[in-house]
């Protein structure tokens, strides 16, 4: 849904890097897949067609952390 969020805190080595994927159009989502250590942040379409993508190590990932959208559906 428009507005939903994900904000995913990493470890970088030197400190913090904080990334941010946002369902920006109507009718997008934001998916999540863990699979063989590997954290997958992904915007798609209604088709399910990936707009963007984040790969995260898992192993490194501090906070994954999931907002909803603030308006009423």
């Amino acid at each position: 849904m428009k507005g939903d969020r994900v904000e995913i805190v990493v470890d970088t080595g030197n400190g913090t890097q904080t990334f941010e994927i946002t369902a920006r159009r109507a009718g997008r989502r934001v998916d999540i897949s863990v699979s063989r250590g590997v954290v997958e942040v992904a915007e798609l379409t209604r088709g399910g067609t990936v707009v963007r993508t984040g790969r995260f190590m898992a192993s490194r990932i501090i906070a994954l952390v999931e907002h909803p959208s603030a308006e009423p559906s």
